[in-house]
């Protein structure tokens, strides 16, 4: 019996090297889910956990020759907030800086904080809709009953491809969990 004593440990090694092995390869698995986590919502244009590039629109040239249509939409996910754009759809010209607002009400008789992300129709049109202040950058807390109207400034890209003629952008309002009123 104490023969086998020695057959047990080889064994134990090799079974904490394998498992090792397999804990370090699911940690490294993990860690390259962020950029790869990323890359997919910027390319499908909804929110990523990496921080938005604030002011990313560029000098650009107004293109009068043509003007795209953008329809606005306001929606609320399990959120006591009632939240509508001013306008539902206006036309600008690709390159112009435009600015937009849109409205939101806390009905609940306490404090909530929330988080717009935005979405995009076509979902390609994202990429050249560069938005440079937006309340989507940051969570929003609103008191009891609070009334706030909030700016959206942006610019369409020139480089927009000309088959596209309407650009729908779509916010969705969530409750931040655990935060309440606090900001």
């Amino acid at each position: 019996m104490r023969e086998s004593l020695p057959l047990h440990a080889a064994a134990n090694r090799r079974m904490l090297r394998r498992l090792s092995i397999i804990a370090l390869a699911m940690f490294g698995f993990g860690f390259a889910l962020v950029p790869f986590y990323d890359q997919i919502c910027r390319a499908l244009g909804v929110n990523s956990l990496v921080p938005i590039e604030r002011g990313a629109a560029k000098n650009t040239q107004v293109d009068r020759s043509r003007s795209v249509t953008i329809e606005l939409d306001a929606n609320t996910h399990d959120l006591p907030w009632r939240f509508r754009p001013l306008v539902r759809h206006l036309q600008v010209h690709p390159g112009a800086l435009t600015t937009i607002e849109y409205e939101v009400v806390n009905v609940r008789a306490q404090a909530v904080t929330g988080q717009a992300v935005p979405s995009y129709g076509p979902a390609r049109a994202g990429e050249f809709f560069k938005k440079v202040e937006c309340f989507c950058f940051d969570q929003q807390t609103l008191a009891a009953n609070e009334v706030r109207r909030m700016p959206v400034v942006f610019v369409v890209d020139p480089a927009l491809p000309k088959d596209v003629h309407t650009i729908t952008l779509s916010y969705t309002f969530f409750e931040v969990a655990g935060r309440g009123g606090k900001s």
